[in-house]
């Protein structure tokens, strides 16, 4: 340690109360945390590319200041899909720290983890009063029993009106209208359900069939419309 002149000539001057840092919930309990090591949580966080044009939902699981799990979605550009791919092959076994300090090669995954490395540490995670934190595995969870990510597209024009294209449930087959051509309903295939049922064993349009379903109410619709060509 090198001081200058300055400071060599002054007289030391006695340290009074010991400051600890302001404690965080962290699974189930309160932690002064002053090394990486001592921070563990599992939160999820939202990244954003410079011109806007496509985002990542991250989710980290934290164990020890480790990256135990990663779960990493895109909507976008298609060049965050492989971005993804090779982000989640550099993120588990990272330290948060290490993460942080990483270039994961898009700019809405690097954003994402910017913003869940603030959320970890300050203790805003979803974990924060759960005994032991989630278990590794829980990011799968999110996505379902048919581990798809869960998108919302609908698009509209003020001369046509809406079109839902992807609802939770799936792919959107019909939209149902009623006498007064409002939307009062629509059908849809779970396309995660559909390529199980392939898997099994079933042929391309038995499955299709299987994984069909509808929401709302189709039954009294005056005409089903298909979204994308009607």
């Amino acid at each position: 340690m090198i001081y200058t002149k300055e400071i060599e000539n002054m007289c030391p001057v006695a340290k009074g109360a010991k400051h600890e840092p302001a404690p965080i919930p962290e699974e189930g309990k309160w932690v002064h945390s002053k090394e990486i090591r001592d921070i563990s949580g599992f939160t999820h966080g939202i990244g954003w590319c410079a011109p806007q044009q496509g985002a990542c939902k991250l989710s980290l699981n934290v164990k020890n200041g480790v990256i135990e799990e990663a779960l990493v979605e895109t909507i976008g550009c298609s060049g965050m899909t492989h971005s993804a791919a090779m982000a989640a092959e550099i993120l588990q076994g990272k330290t948060i720290l290490e993460a942080l300090n990483t270039d994961l090669v898009c700019d809405a995954i690097n954003t994402a983890m910017r913003e869940l490395f603030l959320q970890i540490v300050y203790g805003r995670t979803q974990s924060a009063f759960s005994d032991d934190g989630l278990a590794v595995g829980a990011g799968l969870e999110d996505l379902g029993k048919g581990l798809r990510s869960q998108v919302g597209t609908m698009y509209a024009t003020k001369e046509k009106g809406v079109r839902y294209l992807e609802m939770a449930e799936g792919y959107v087959t019909g939209i149902a209208l009623d006498e007064d051509n409002e939307v009062i309903g629509y059908q849809f295939v779970s396309l995660g359900k559909m390529t199980d049922f392939i898997k099994k064993g079933d042929d391309p349009n038995t499955a299709w069939e299987k994984a069909k379903g509808q929401y709302g109410r189709v039954a009294d619709a005056a005409k089903i419309i298909d979204p994308r060509q009607e």
